[in-house]
């Protein structure tokens, strides 16, 4: 399997698993996305509006110290309504609950009296009186009265009263809504007379802060509207709730039951999630929301303050445990959150979750995803880091901008996640294929680069241009003389043994001087500079390493020789024939595809491999190709010859290598390069007599090292004139021998 489509079903799997877990929407990843809302409603929470026409009638603290305290009798609360009542209030809501008779009802208080005949007639006259719970009752019949009762998962008390009709479209929304097997309602003297009632629940989240109201809830079987909805209901005069759920006219559902989209209540439309619960979007808290219970009472609070409003009954006070957290605040009145729920309504200002919201993040995911991937593969981890990070930054400013302009809710959270997710999967697919191509590079360089050019290679493997190119370098070739001598006394372990202790120390050179070794091939050695790394000065590299094998081999020499003579076997000493020549050559992986080396090609290899082996004809160890002794202007050369070797028809200079910078300025180097020129000079333009005696003072001042070569030059001359050469000739000389 290649690595591209390795790394197109990783991303794709990455991809998959992110599309299918936002599906699920796992409750980390839900939470989360709770608390950026949150975040969003701190940063932009609505504004008290005071024209609203909501208020909380509150039981505070100076209304318990003035009245007393709670329970007050239900005849105070009585009075309370009347008040309101008469003061032309549209609609009042009671945030509580009277599931027993009022203890301090007079038939209930005598109960508690001491037995005695004195007061035994005054009993009696108290047991005719109304309760107090009829009383209140009598009043709760007289005014546009909201109860409220508490939807509870045990199924112990009759279900509250139905005051309002349901209607639906599409699918039953019993289906959705939350589902409470009972509920603990008021006395039925007191909800018979109401016109209203309402559940007063919430759903609690995992960090018990309220978020969203349910706007219906299942009792059983049956639909009921929340405290705040029927509240809206009644001051509307309407009778009837409307709910569109999936599958309703106008509501593409795709088969699918997706849940209740709509409430309508009078002239109002709440949206809803598909639990039929809608999302509040709070104020911050303030006093200007509040009416003390204790000034209605005592008539400091009239008909201004309440007439045509929509009125909840509600506690404040600490010691009654009616507090709730929201985003905004850690402690707020349980009343607040209904009464906040109103004003909502009314302003039309919801938050909601739009139908389009989920597909839009998954499509966002998908198309973002698959850029990042490609992006990665082709680009790297930089490129696709900015785009990711620049597609996270728009989701984000997007959700922001959506929320704060439409009251929307776009998730940032998942998109984000997942983008993350893709990236860093992606990422981490290339980072392994590179270390696995830098292990390869090492893996397949490491025996014949040196250390710190396999690790630039492998820090950046593009210097590696894989499958052949075409560049300017140096070749080296060596070979042992008369190796065939040598071998023939050495049996194949002493032969191996041999060859490692020659080649172990010539290589090692060849990568000091940051050569790369291309082959061994018998007793040769083959070698190459600037490839695969650029090495601008590669020409007086391949020189320097040739000069230093040659000091090397004249210490393995003696090494060899003292342990012959520790032997006792005759010893022939090891010399070396090496040929350099710089040029263009093809250098690259060659071979099949199951198969190759990195190696190199060309005419120029050739040439190197002839200059080497006529190492032997001119009795040097060192031949050097014109173009390499050009570009290597710190080292001592020599001209030898005009040479055609094999396979070439046209002539070449080549040179001799006879040592480094030091040589090349010293007199005695200077005074035979100049001699040796002249004598060239000479023999080119056929002077043999003059030839001669330039041939004798090279001869002294060359020494032993160019013995050789000037017995060769001496030959020729001899043999010249016994037949010259043409009349044309360049002074050239055709190679005998490969």
């Amino acid at each position: 399997m290649g690595p591209r489509l390795l790394y197109s079903l990783i991303i794709g799997a990455a991809i998959l698993a992110s599309l299918v877990l936002r599906v699920w929407d796992p409750t980390p990843v839900a939470r989360l996305r709770s608390l950026v809302f949150d975040s969003y409603q701190r940063l932009a929470p609505l504004k008290f509006d005071p024209e609203l026409p909501v208020r909380i009638v509150d039981i505070d603290e100076e209304s318990l110290q003035r009245i007393g305290q709670w329970p007050w009798p239900r005849t105070v609360l009585s009075d309370l309504l009347a008040k309101l009542r008469d003061a032309g209030a549209a609609t009042v809501g009671f945030d509580m609950v009277f599931p027993e008779p009022d203890r301090m009802s007079p038939a209930n208080a005598v109960k508690f009296w001491p037995q005695s005949d004195q007061l035994t007639q005054l009993k009696t006259e108290l047991d005719a009186l109304p309760s107090n719970d009829e009383i209140f009752g009598e009043t709760i019949g007289t005014a546009p009265v909201v109860m409220g009762f508490i939807a509870s998962p045990m199924n112990q008390h009759a279900l509250p009263e139905a005051k309002a009709g349901i209607s639906f479209g599409g699918d039953d929304p019993r289906l959705f809504a939350p589902h409470y097997p009972g509920a603990t309602s008021s006395l039925k003297e007191l909800q018979t007379p109401a016109v209203g009632a309402g559940a007063l629940n919430w759903v609690p989240e995992y960090d018990q802060i309220i978020r969203r109201m349910p706007i219906l809830v299942t009792l059983d079987e049956t639909l009921y509207p929340s405290f705040s909805a029927d509240l809206l209901r009644v001051a509307q005069g309407a009778s009837t709730y409307v709910v569109k759920s999936s599958g309703a006219s106008g509501e593409k559902a795709f088969g699918e039951q997706t849940g209740i989209v709509k409430v309508r209540v009078g002239d109002f439309e709440i949206p809803t999630d598909a639990n039929g619960q809608m999302w509040l979007h709070f104020s911050p808290q303030t006093r200007d929301r509040y009416l003390p219970a204790w000034k209605i009472l005592n008539g400091e609070l009239g008909e201004e303050a309440i007439a045509g409003r929509i009125l909840l009954i509600g506690t404040s006070a600490a010691g009654l445990l009616d507090l709730r957290a929201t985003p905004l605040e850690a402690s707020v009145p349980g009343v607040e959150l209904h009464a906040q729920a109103v004003e909502q309504i009314i302003r039309g200002s919801y938050l909601m979750r739009p139908d389009f919201a989920t597909p839009a993040e998954l499509l966002y995911i998908l198309v973002l995803g698959l850029l990042i991937a490609v992006l990665i593969y082709r680009a790297g981890a930089l490129g696709s880091a900015v785009l990711g990070g620049l597609a996270v930054a728009f989701v984000v400013w997007l959700s922001w901008h959506a929320f704060n302009s439409w009251g929307w809710l776009v998730d940032p959270v998942y998109p984000t996640i997942a983008l993350t997710a893709i990236y860093l999967t992606g990422s981490s697919f290339v980072f392994l294929r590179t270390e696995r191509e830098r292990n390869r590079v090492r893996n397949a360089f490491s025996h014949y680069m040196a250390p710190a050019l396999v690790e630039r290679l492998a820090d950046d493997p593009e210097r590696l241009k894989l499958g052949g190119e075409n560049r300017d370098m140096t070749l080296l070739f060596s070979d042992v003389r008369g190796f065939t001598t040598i071998s023939e006394g050495l049996d194949a372990e002493e032969l191996t043994r041999f060859l490692n202790d020659l080649f172990t120390p010539l290589s090692n050179i060849i990568l000091d001087e940051e050569g790369t070794i291309d082959k061994f091939m018998g007793d040769a050695l083959m070698a190459f500079w600037n490839a695969p790394l650029d090495d601008p000065y590669h020409p007086g590299h391949a020189c320097a390493a040739a000069l230093r094998m040659v000091d090397e081999m004249a210490v393995l020499n003696e090494r060899w020789q003292k342990a012959a003579e520790e032997a006792g076997r005759e010893y022939k000493p090891v010399k070396l024939g090496i040929g350099l020549n710089t040029g263009v050559c093809c250098v690259g992986n060659l071979g099949s595809e199951t198969r190759f080396d990195y190696s190199v090609i060309g005419d120029n290899v050739n040439v190197a491999s002839r200059l080497e082996g006529q190492s032997k004809t001119y009795d040097l160890v060192i031949i050097v190709g014109e173009e390499t002794a050009a570009r290597a202007p710190d080292f001592a050369f020599l001209e030898l010859d005009l040479l055609k070797v094999k396979g070439k028809t046209a002539a070449t200079r080549i040179f001799g290598l006879l040592g480094d910078d030091a040589v090349r300025q010293s007199e005695a180097f200077g005074a035979l390069a100049a001699k040796h020129q002249d004598f060239l000079s000479k023999y080119r333009a056929m002077d043999w007599d003059g030839a001669k005696v330039l041939l004798a003072e090279c001869e002294t001042l060359g020494g032993d090292k160019l013995k050789g070569l000037y017995a060769l030059y001496r030959q020729r001359i001899d043999a010249f004139r016994i037949t010259p050469p043409p009349d044309n000739w360049d002074g050239s000389t055709q190679a005998a021998s490969k």
